[in-house]
């Protein structure tokens, strides 16, 4: 394992937190005897031209700093390859780094982390999904909760948590159940109705919405959680219930673990990490053991 480490930085996330956690997860690292190289990007696609030139050079190891956004921009980086990520969890969600059971918003706890899983062995394979050329760690959202996204995204005039509490009621206050044609493995095509349909590599979304909670990321297995067709009286009982994973035992909503799914359903955009991912169709397809993560100490069946 070389000495040197690729820190990888997304200065504005977590309204600035990215830059301000970079300092300590460094002096964490150098520490511990490594040497620091910092990669900035002028804007996202230039900072995974740089962070691939990294890992092409044979960097010892990416440290995202940063939010799911930036885990995402990592993971289009190391996966596939033997560069192992480490996380340094300061942005609003954090979902990816929360499933990992890795430190949140405490960037010289996360550097010390991977300095010791680095020097100790502590990397473990898990899963990631994928969607064409594009991997994710997370949660795949399709329906009523990308709808939210959608329309949060659009209120440039208000920002934060609100926003999206915002876009919560007005999209209840719109809400039909979606047509989807959805395939599970090598099934057959089945037409449903449904308010969502959410695609688990990860258990949570959203800043710990458990809306996957028994997923489980080294399984080589999505778990697909398929709200159906509800009410908006049902639909505002059980959303208060992702918060605990309790809403999997409601007789509207179903889970089925598969490998592979097909979405379809006209109007509805897919986020996956929180990132846009595009338009339905789509098909999803679980990669076991697709990225070295840095996880000192950590059991598999996380």
């Amino acid at each position: 394992m070389t000495s040197e480490i690729t820190l990888f930085v997304n200065p504005t996330a977590g309204r600035g937190r990215g830059a301000h956690a970079a300092q300590p997860a460094a002096s964490a690292l150098r520490d511990a005897g490594f040497f620091v190289r910092t990669v900035l990007g002028e804007d996202a696609d230039d900072a995974l031209r740089r962070a691939r030139e990294a890992v092409a050079a044979g960097t010892g190891a990416l440290i995202a700093v940063g939010g799911d956004g930036m885990m995402s921009l990592a993971l289009q980086a190391v996966a596939g390859t033997l560069t192992p990520l480490g996380v340094v969890a300061v942005g609003t969600g954090n979902d990816f780094a929360r499933a990992l059971g890795l430190p949140i918003r405490d960037p010289a706890a996360a550097g010390r982390l991977a300095a010791e899983a680095l020097k100790g062995g502590g990397v473990r394979e898990i899963d990631l999904g994928r969607v064409g050329e594009r991997w994710f760690g997370s949660v795949l959202a399709s329906g009523f909760d990308s709808r939210v996204n959608d329309r949060g995204n659009r209120m440039r005039w208000v920002g934060g948590r609100f926003k999206y509490d915002l876009a919560i009621l007005a999209e209840l206050a719109a809400f039909k159940p979606i047509p989807y044609r959805v395939r599970l493995d090598d099934g057959p095509v089945r037409e449903i109705e449904a308010t969502l349909i959410a695609v688990g590599n990860g258990s949570t979304y959203g800043g710990g919405m458990r809306i996957c909670a028994d997923a489980v990321m080294d399984d080589g297995l999505f778990d697909v959680t398929v709200v159906g067709d509800c009410s908006r009286t049902t639909l505002l009982k059980v959303f208060p219930r992702v918060y605990k994973g309790t809403h999997l035992s409601h007789p509207e909503v179903t889970v089925h673990r598969v490998s592979s799914i097909e979405l379809a359903a006209a109007g509805v955009t897919a986020y996956a990490d929180g990132e846009q991912l595009g338009a339905l169709p789509l098909t999803a397809t679980c990669v076991p053991g697709a990225v070295r993560v840095l996880l000192p100490g950590t059991p598999s069946g996380i």
